[in-house]
C-alpha cells in the first residue's frame, strides 16, 4: 500500500475511483486529469492542450492524449487522430491570437529525447526573429542507399 492508502502493484496505484495512476506520477496524466495547475487552452474528450511551462517562445503548446502512453503510435487509431485534430484546432487558434508566421510541429520519441514519459506533440509559433532552431545534420541520400532503406522499410508495410 502506498503512502496515500492506494493499493499499488506493478508500478501502478489504484485511485479509490479505480483509476489507475502511475508510480512514479506523470505529470501530464494530472494535468489532464484536472489535478494539476496548468495553463489550459484546450480539452476534449481525448486530449488536452496547454501551454510549456518553459517554452521555446511564446504560445508553445503541449497536446497530449489524456490515455496514458510512453509512445504517441502506441495508442489506438482513434486517439492518435485525436491527438493531430487538437493540433489544428490549436493551430488555428493560436494563428488567429499570435499571428506567427507559421509553425513547427514535432513529436519525439524514445528515452534519447524525451523528458516526461507520457506521448506529446509540440506545437510551435515561429516568428521571424524568434531563436528556435530545430536544424538537422543532413546528407544526401544516394540512389543505392534509398533503394536498400525502401526495401527494407516496405517489408513491414
Amino acid at each position: 500500500m502506498s503512502d496515500d492508502g492506494r493499493i499499488a502493484t506493478d508500478g501502478i496505484a489504484e485511485r479509490e475511483c479505480g483509476e489507475p495512476q502511475r508510480e512514479p506520477p506523470c505529470e501530464f496524466c494530472h494535468i489532464a486529469a484536472g489535478d494539476e495547475p496548468a495553463a489550459r487552452l484546450y480539452a476534449d474528450e481525448q486530449t488536452v492542450a496547454f501551454l510549456d511551462r518553459q517554452p521555446a517562445v511564446t504560445g508553445h503548446t503541449l497536446i497530449v492524449p489524456r490515455a496514458h502512453e510512453g509512445e504517441l503510435f502506441h495508442l489506438d487509431a482513434a486517439a492518435t487522430a485525436a491527438v493531430f485534430e487538437t493540433v489544428q484546432t490549436m493551430t488555428d487558434a493560436l494563428e488567429a491570437a499570435l499571428e506567427p508566421d507559421g509553425f513547427s510541429v514535432f513529436y519525439t520519441s524514445g528515452p534519447l529525447v524525451g523528458t516526461v514519459e507520457h506521448a506529446h506533440v509540440h506545437l510551435v509559433p515561429r516568428f521571424e526573429d524568434d531563436s528556435v532552431s530545430l536544424a538537422l545534420s543532413r546528407r544526401r541520400l544516394g540512389e543505392s542507399d534509398a533503394s536498400e532503406l525502401v526495401s527494407a522499410i516496405r517489408e513491414y508495410c
